[in-house]
């Protein structure tokens, strides 16, 4: 019975982290080199994440230095950042690749607010359908006669305080994300 617990809370800080992922692809106006983590390279026929062919830096708030770590990586690197469709264009110096993030419009930043939005309801609603699951398992360990009546009451109300728990954790992750795309 516990155990319906803890799969619950276990699959809603799945749900949590996978909307902190989603939250990571929505570029803002500064540089962070969590911008490029999904993008991949061709290296030797795998495709191996960015991060792993080179050094990801900060070069100042609005630009983001690569530093590959073999020079033939270059075009390659420059060709899968562009194809990422992250609408950043990188310009090489040599062996660095800069990529300057360019402002956001008033209009682009209420639209990525817009994305961010529907992506914390499609949190919400995961969490939520999570406790829907939790609350059915428990009814039907009552149902066989595995927990009593007080027990499954108690453990429904131990489902729906993690759900109020992770739900207040989206929209705290939510308001940050909105704050940050909002700020010029």
């Amino acid at each position: 019975m516990h155990q319906v617990i803890s799969d619950i809370e276990t699959r809603m800080l799945k749900g949590i982290e996978a909307f902190k992922l989603e939250m990571s692809k929505v570029r803002t106006g500064r540089a962070h080199p969590s911008l490029l983590d999904h993008v991949r390279v061709d290296y030797y026929g795998t495709e191996t994440p960015l991060s792993q062919v080179s050094n990801i830096s900060v070069g100042d708030a609005r630009t983001l230095v690569i530093t590959p770590w073999e020079k033939r990586l270059t075009p390659l690197i420059e060709k899968a950042i562009m194809a990422a469709g992250l609408g950043l264009n990188p310009t090489t110096s040599g062996e660095l690749i800069r990529i300057p993030l360019p402002a956001l419009t008033e209009e682009r930043r209420k639209d990525l607010t817009k994305i961010v939005r529907s992506e914390a309801e499609v949190a919400r609603v995961s969490i939520r359908n999570l406790r829907r699951d939790g609350n059915a398992a428990l009814k039907e360990l009552l149902k066989s006669k595995e927990i009593a009546e007080d027990e499954e009451h108690r453990l429904a109300e131990a489902v729906q305080k993690l759900t109020d728990k992770h739900i207040a954790e989206v929209d705290h992750l939510l308001a940050v994300k909105e704050k940050d795309l909002m700020a010029i």
